[in-house]
């Protein structure tokens, strides 16, 4: 009978320490839960700050290139003509 004792008590805390693991196991995959949103959020924030940078670019370098740099000069005319014949459209929008 003290075999079947031995097995039962090492059978226990066997099931002791996994069950220690596991709680182990879930706090760190909380933890590592927690630093994957917070690192999604990070990425998004310098998604949305690269994009601003971007707009930010082009428009400094349509005002470069209205200031008479060579450089984007067929980019930027190309832009004034868009803005003309959107201004052109609306103004035939509103004369109808």
């Amino acid at each position: 009978m003290s075999v079947i004792a031995e097995i039962i008590d090492t059978l226990e805390y066997k099931v002791a320490k996994l069950f220690e693991k596991s709680k182990a196991l879930e706090k760190n995959n909380q933890v590592l839960r927690l630093e994957l949103t917070k690192a999604a959020q990070i990425i998004q924030k310098q998604s949305e700050e690269m994009e601003a940078l971007k707009k930010q670019y082009e428009t400094l370098k349509i005002a470069n290139s209205l200031l008479g740099s060579d450089n984007n000069k067929r980019e930027t005319k190309l832009k004034i003509n868009s803005l003309i014949r959107e201004i052109d459209y609306c103004i035939a929008q509103l004369s109808d």
